[in-house]
């Protein structure tokens, strides 16, 4: 049986494509021939990527009638590119790499990288990468800085503590976090020549008191001068970054007050705090027009099975991809937030942990954030509404079938069952 499908054959007039290095680029363009004869033009140039060599390049694909450039992403070379041609006007199209294929044996230059990816441009034959606007542009620059410093302030700490372990200092085993009050306390106490594991162990603080005779023990050890002075440092820079992340959420809080309303309702959903809805902003924006349905933004952030089948028989493992990284880092520790909450995503946490394991627990809830993520997003008046934690009892089985399943068991353990009606 026919179907008809939606498939069109429209060839790009005028085009241009770009094979983007770190000190040059190759640009192809390709526009149409004088009479009528179909054939096209074609241009190869190299441009250094000097944003004065950018700008004389936007001015000349403007001469020629170019209306849209495309280029790979690589590395981080693509951005200046990216962004001259975008305040320029041109509709900018960033593509990526694997979907861009030479035909085997193909000779690989940088000249045919740019007229191969031009006449597959030129054929509509790409899908162009999802770039939020330049202002949610800067906040992802803040947020995935952000990111990067609580890395290196959870290494810069874990430093301490192999240091006090290298001195005997079993601080870690009394306390449960040895930057606390208390913890920070002693170890000042530490750098400043204190070494009596008594007078160390009364600077405790809170329910830490009761532990006093294990802190002396704790603080029995050999930390000396030399330990001294790479705790000073180590403590001195967790404090430098700690005054950095400050700033970055001032910064952070001052650029995003706009989205106020979306911060306030993405805080709602189980496991995710107002720090975790300004990463997802900052990385998806606010607009889902980019993203049609809620799967399309599922599968951009690589929280899909992909399909492999040959033959009628699935090929391999259905994993989801490497999408991207901070998005995913957020919503893994939003899923494991909620997974400890008595709510619907929590119970689906516990449901799928149980059966499956709870990686893909993780990746499972991931994918239903995303989906909530979008809904709230593409509809400014929706909120979040909890299905709660007995949806699939109530949804997913029959209450005959759930019935008639509980007497079975039951009379396989020995019992006789009288089912009689609530009052």
């Amino acid at each position: 049986m026919l179907a008809e499908v939606q498939d069109y054959e429209e060839i790009i007039e005028r085009v241009a494509a770009l094979d983007i290095g770190k000190a040059e680029l190759v640009c192809c363009a390709r526009v149409p021939g004088e009479g009528s004869s179909g054939r096209r033009l074609q241009e190869v140039r190299a441009f250094p990527t000097m944003t004065r060599s950018l700008l004389e390049m936007a001015d000349h694909l403007r001469c020629l009638g170019v209306t849209r450039v495309v280029m790979e992403s690589t590395s981080d070379y693509w951005k200046p590119a990216f962004y001259v041609l975008e305040a320029a006007g041109f509709d900018t199209w960033l593509v990526n790499a694997k979907d861009v294929k030479h035909l085997p044996g193909r000779p690989k230059t940088d000249r045919l990288d740019a007229v191969w990816l031009c006449k597959v441009a030129e054929r509509q034959m790409l899908r162009p990468s999802f770039v939020p606007p330049a202002k949610f542009r800067q906040l992802r620059d803040l947020t995935r800085y952000r990111v990067d410093l609580v890395t290196a302030r959870t290494a810069e700490k874990s430093r301490v503590e192999k240091l006090l372990e290298d001195a005997r200092i079993k601080l870690s085993v009394v306390a449960t976090d040895i930057f606390g009050i208390s913890g920070r306390q002693m170890m000042a106490a530490l750098v400043a020549g204190e070494r009596d594991p008594r007078v160390l162990a009364s600077m405790a603080r809170g329910r830490l008191r009761v532990k006093a005779a294990t802190l002396q023990e704790a603080f029995t050890g050999f930390f000396t001068d030399h330990h001294a002075f790479l705790l000073r440092r180590m403590l001195a820079r967790v404090d430098m970054i700690d005054v950095d992340i400050q700033a970055l959420d001032a910064e952070i809080e001052k650029q995003i007050t706009s989205f106020a309303s979306a911060v306030e309702r993405l805080d709602e959903i189980p496991g995710v705090n107002p720090v975790a809805a300004r990463v997802i902003l900052s990385e998806v924006g606010v607009d889902m027009s980019r993203f049609p349905t809620s799967g399309h933004l599922v599968s951009w952030a690589r929280f899909a099975p992909g399909v492999k089948e040959s033959a009628g028989k699935k090929k391999g493992k259905s994993t989801t991809g490497r999408g991207n990284p901070y998005l995913a880092r957020v919503l893994g520790n939003a899923a494991v937030a909620a997974g400890k909450t008595d709510t619907f995503l929590g119970e689906r946490y516990r449901r799928i942990a149980r059966r499956r394991g709870r990686k893909k627990a993780v990746v499972a809830v991931g994918r239903s954030l995303l989906v909530v993520i979008w809904h709230l997003l593409a509809d400014p008046e929706a909120r979040f509404h909890d299905l709660g934690t007995d949806y699939y009892d109530r949804h997913r089985h029959q209450p005959d079938r759930v019935k008639r399943t509980a007497i079975r068991q039951l009379e396989a353990l020995g019992y006789r069952v009288v089912i009689e009606p609530a009052a």
